[in-house]
């Protein structure tokens, strides 16, 4: 039997016959083998050429697939995209692994630390537990951990330019959208923060107001000036979805899907996609009302369906 790690203030736990972690420990062996194998000498010259650069973009359209198969409530789709979204980690760590920075055990081992370390209330420290009575006081305790952390690794990140933020954890290389939540809601913590919605509300019609301004100040647009204000003016409505306690992400891939179901209903009664261009502006909102009136809900977004007021996305709506 392997050596069962003992955690930090913990007892070893023994894995018992049908645990999850001993049905799962062959597998995941074997997937690390064969990732090893494809990027070693003789093997796949495609995942031998790969790079950290190269494989980024697929992890993000592989997290996409994630999301896409709980909204469908596909289980047979969702565990293969979880597998395909394990491989980038397992691609990840190989790649760091043959470049002398850490391996998949390293991965693994950070994650079990990590997850015992912010937990107090389930892992005594110093034989006391935390309270944590609810969730809210599980974040504020999680939060005030991670700052803890962020502290003790200061000295590490010498190379950095600038005064360190409370927002640099918050990467810039993740979708927009996510990341002007995450920034909203950071700064929240310390009170920078409209009080409710009525504030921002109000700041949607100013921005609305700035970007009509800008968009007619010249008979050249100032490109810069109005992506500048457009910009703005998303950033407030993604700072409005979370006072509405709405996740934008969501809100707006809801509409997306909408939006493909009542565009498909117009293809259907046009007689297909290239025979929209034959109609006019008139012909084309018609077919937008009916498909509006119709029932929109086809079979590969049946779990999407959302209330009208969840997100309004579309021409009409």
């Amino acid at each position: 039997m392997a050596e069962v790690e003992t955690l930090p203030h913990q007892h070893p736990v023994e894995p018992r016959p049908g645990d999850a972690q001993a049905k799962a420990a062959a597998p995941l062996a074997e997937a690390i083998s064969i990732m090893a194998r494809l990027r070693g000498p003789g093997g796949c010259p495609w995942d031998r050429e790969q790079t950290f650069d190269s494989i980024k973009r697929h992890t993000l359209e592989e997290t996409y697939e994630v999301f896409d198969a709980i909204e469908r409530r596909s289980w047979p789709d969702l565990k293969d995209e979880l597998g395909d979204l394990l491989l980038q980690v397992l691609f990840y760590a190989q790649m760091a692994s043959e470049g002398g920075h850490f391996d998949i055990a390293d991965v693994a081992a950070g994650l079990n630390a990590k997850l015992v370390r912010r937990h107090p209330h389930i892992f005594p420290v110093g034989g006391q537990l935390a309270q944590a009575t609810d969730a809210d006081a599980v974040l504020r305790n999680w939060e005030q951990i991670k700052r803890a952390e962020k502290r003790e690794a200061a000295p590490a990140r010498q190379h950095e330019t600038g005064p360190a933020s409370g927002l640099d954890d918050i990467p810039r290389s993740m979708p927009a959208v996510v990341e002007a939540a995450k920034l909203g809601s950071r700064a929240a913590k310390v009170g920078f923060d409209w009080p409710d919605s009525d504030g921002l509300f109000a700041k949607l019609h100013e921005e609305i107001g700035e970007l009509r301004v800008e968009v007619a100040k010249t008979d050249t647009l100032d490109r810069d000036g109005v992506e500048e204000e457009l910009g703005d003016l998303l950033f407030t409505g993604i700072n409005l979805a979370r006072h509405l306690k709405v996740d934008p992400e969501f809100a707006l891939r809801s509409a997306n899907a909408k939006f493909r179901r009542r565009f498909r209903v117009m293809e259907t009664r046009a007689g297909g996609f290239e025979a929209l261009s034959s109609f006019g502006p008139e012909e084309l909102e018609a077919l937008w009302s009916q498909a509006k009136r119709e029932n929109d809900t086809g079979p590969e977004d049946l779990a999407a369906s959302e209330p009208e007021s969840a997100a309004q996305g579309g021409q009409g709506t």
